[in-house]
């Protein structure tokens, strides 16, 4: 058995992947295939006998383009299409300034020149069927496939707009002037451009995956430091075996997984666990590819390299959760399979039925254009996208980007929001937290002292002083004590910072001061000067100031919060007990995070996962919805459906709110839609002629465009909310 993955082209939907997927598995030779709609790929399991050309094969016959092998590294295509778009908007103008002239102020009279008027409308469509074209061939194959889709819907009113024009056009070239009125170009044009700039918005926001599939595999260096004997040499990721000894210098990043055989170092392991304090690791310990060490030498034996390593399983994780179906289907796409059959059957029908009653053949044309047109897929085409686009408008205003559609859909059914802790419930950044000042000196002079010695280290902590040092002073004598704190000199005064081991000569009076910021989860700075402790600085990472609010709020509308958290149990608890979770799992590697979040989903739960880092990139793409921040790491951020631009927590809420604003909102278009459909069908067909109630292919486009106005003004509304 052998297994590949190909890039596919010419999905749209996920009606698109179902019919790929289908088509795939039924194939002699394929053992199981998925179809990724975000990532536009098939991973394929197949029989050896099978080659490279069958698949191609089989992926061509299905109406879909074979586009190579999948690579991740592989640069993506110049996107012509916004050019394209714009190019096609400003001709746009034009047409319906030509076509709808006649009710204002004629550009070109189409009483006084229908020739005139006819082909200038209909050369001007051209570019709009050559940019469609593939909305035309792809409607097409599916409907030759038995699997209908919008595609398709969009294929049948935009030939049946087209070819009636046509002919009418051809009548009129032959003397029939008063057919100028019988012409619809425009509304080919207009279907057409609205299509392909859902498309593009839509291809915009799945391309994103593939970037945080690049950019996760980055996070490793390309090259590691290998020991020989008494030297050292500069070597590439791939040179590396299993159980190489390597140097991973202060600085620098670890090149594989292994397991530390000499030495002693802080190790930044927030990729991974997402604890903001770096881990100290030792002798006899392991340490993972890509965090970077703070301080000391430390050699390694190699253990996990390519496939095996902990960034490739996050790879994985990621791709796995990406192949996995969404649950719910676009609405338009569901009907379409019923839809567009019933209303070519009916059109058929009312053709066929007029010939059968002895009606002349023009009329029994004109109810079988009138049908199709009247049923033009336009508004329903519209119902969804243009609610989504309003309503990602008001996101956007709101400080929220919403990546697609899908995404405010499901968001309208969240019944569960898990939260990382650090960078998300937290800032992610160690702060100075409280201060107990024992000293002749303000708070504020007491600081400044700190944070003049803390500047010379290159330890985490001393990010924590960085904005406090108001006075520059003259740090002299300046030295590290290993596992205890930093000593230096400023104005012949002697100091000490550091943990409760730089007191063991000294008389410490602030044992309850100490235990009250160990309680709060603070790790502990003493300030020594001259042998006398003059304060007590807790650090830690401190809850955003919204957090607390945002999350009753949360829970007074039914959802349920739960923390996922690589922090350990005592901290995590405390959190969680200030801000009243539900339900809190502390000690969490990236994998747990996602088999929490599975086994939540497989109970039926429509879950928001909300974090920030590169380890929760994985956690974040198997969620229903992903939400990170704009100042997250860029995995989280293209990981993610949505992005917190303004960096407000309390904008998760607001986001459950636009969709449920949103998918109700699209309900009632459809409703308009179907109603609409419902009520001309019957007019069109001409079943109540006799009583003079039957309208023209003209009038048919008229209420078709009315329609698609219902649609328009509906979903306008939600710029008020």
């Amino acid at each position: 058995m052998k297994k590949i993955i190909l890039k596919i082209e010419g999905m749209t939907c996920s009606a698109c992947s179902n019919a790929l997927e289908k088509h795939l598995n039924r194939k002699p030779g394929i053992i199981d295939a998925s179809v990724n709609l975000v990532l536009g790929q098939a991973l394929i399991c197949y029989e050896d006998d099978l080659t490279l050309e069958d698949l191609k094969e089989y992926v061509n016959s299905s109406g879909y383009k074979y586009a190579g092998i999948f690579d991740e590294k592989s640069e993506n295509k110049k996107d012509n299409n916004k050019i394209y778009l714009i190019l096609l908007g400003i001709l746009m103008l034009i047409i319906m300034a030509i076509s709808m002239g006649h009710m204002f102020f004629p550009i070109i009279d189409m009483h006084k020149y229908p020739l005139g008027y006819s082909l200038c409308l209909a050369i001007l469509t051209i570019p709009y069927l050559i940019y469609g074209k593939d909305i035309i061939i792809n409607g097409f194959k599916n409907l030759k496939n038995k699997t209908p889709n919008m595609d398709t819907l969009v294929m049948m009113g935009v030939l049946t707009s087209f070819i009636y024009s046509l002919v009418n056009l051809i009548l009129i070239l032959l003397g029939n002037h008063h057919l100028v009125t019988n012409l619809y170009f425009e509304a080919v044009c207009m279907i057409i451009l609205f299509i392909k700039l859902g498309r593009y918005i839509d291809k915009n926001s799945k391309e994103k995956t593939k970037e945080a599939i690049k950019e996760l595999v980055t996070v490793t260096p390309s090259k590691a430091l290998r020991k020989l004997d008494n030297t050292e040499e500069e070597i590439t990721i791939d040179e590396v075996k299993v159980g190489d000894i390597l140097i991973v210098k202060p600085g620098m990043k670890v090149a594989v997984d292994g397991q530390i055989v000499k030495g002693t170092a802080h190790f930044d392991e927030t990729f991974i666990t997402g604890e903001s304090l770096p881990v100290k690791k030792s002798k006899g310990q392991n340490i993972v590819a890509g965090s970077i060490n703070y301080d000391g030498t430390v050699l390694y034996k190699a253990q996990k390299i390519g496939p095996k390593s902990t960034i490739s399983e996050m790879v994985h994780l990621v791709l796995e959760a990406s192949n996995s179906k969404m649950p719910i289907a676009k609405i338009a796409d569901k009907v379409s399979s019923y839809f567009v059959p019933t209303i070519m059957i009916i059109a058929f029908l009312t053709f066929v039925g007029y010939l059968i009653f002895g009606y002349p053949f023009n009329r029994a044309l004109i109810h079988l254009v009138t049908v199709l047109l009247v049923a033009c897929p336009c508004a329903l085409g519209l119902a969804t996208p243009l609610a989504v686009v309003v309503s990602i408008g008001n996101a956007y205003k709101k400080g929220i980007l919403v990546k697609s559609s899908e995404t405010l859909e499901i968001a309208s059914l969240v019944d569960t929001i898990v939260f990382d802790k650090t960078g998300t419930l937290t800032y992610g950044n160690l702060k100075v937290s409280h201060v107990f000042n024992y000293s002749k000196y303000s708070k504020e002079e007491l600081l400044n002292i700190v944070s003049a010695i803390e500047a010379k280290s290159s330890h985490p902590i001393s990010k924590a002083f960085k904005d406090y040092q108001k006075e520059k002073l003259e740090v002299k004598s300046y030295q590290e004590i290993s596992g205890v704190g930093l000593s230096a000199k400023i104005n012949k005064n002697n100091y000490y910072l550091g943990n409760s081991k730089i007191l063991k000569d000294i008389k410490n009076n602030h044992q309850e001061d100490e235990d009250k910021l160990s309680k709060e989860g603070n790790s502990l700075i003493y300030v020594v000067e001259n042998k006398q402790i003059i304060g007590l600085i807790g650090i830690k990472d401190v809850l955003r100031k919204e957090a607390k609010e945002t999350i009753a709020k949360l829970k007074e509308y039914g959802i349920k919060v739960v923390m996922l958290t690589g922090d350990n149990q005592k901290t995590a608890q405390m959190v969680g007990k200030e801000l009243q979770i539900d339900e809190i799992v502390a000690n969490c590697l990236p994998k747990e995070k996602t088999e929490y979040i599975n086994r939540q989903k497989a109970l039926g739960q429509k879950i928001v996962m909300v974090g920030d880092g590169i380890n929760d990139a994985p956690s974040l793409t198997s969620a229903d919805i992903g939400i990170s921040f704009q100042n997250s790491t860029d995995i989280a951020t293209n990981s993610a459906n949505v992005i917190i631009t303004n960096d407000k927590l309390d904008n998760i809420l607001n986001f459950i709110l636009i969709g449920k604003r949103t998918l109700r909102n699209i309900k009632q278009n459809l409703f308009w839609t179907f109603f609409y459909n419902i009520l001309m069908l019957p007019l069109a067909i001409g079943l109540f002629a006799p009583w003079g109630l039957e309208i023209s292919p003209m009038l048919a486009s008229g209420a078709m465009m009315l329609s698609s106005l219902c649609v328009v003004f509906n979903a306008l509304r939600l710029k008020k909310d």
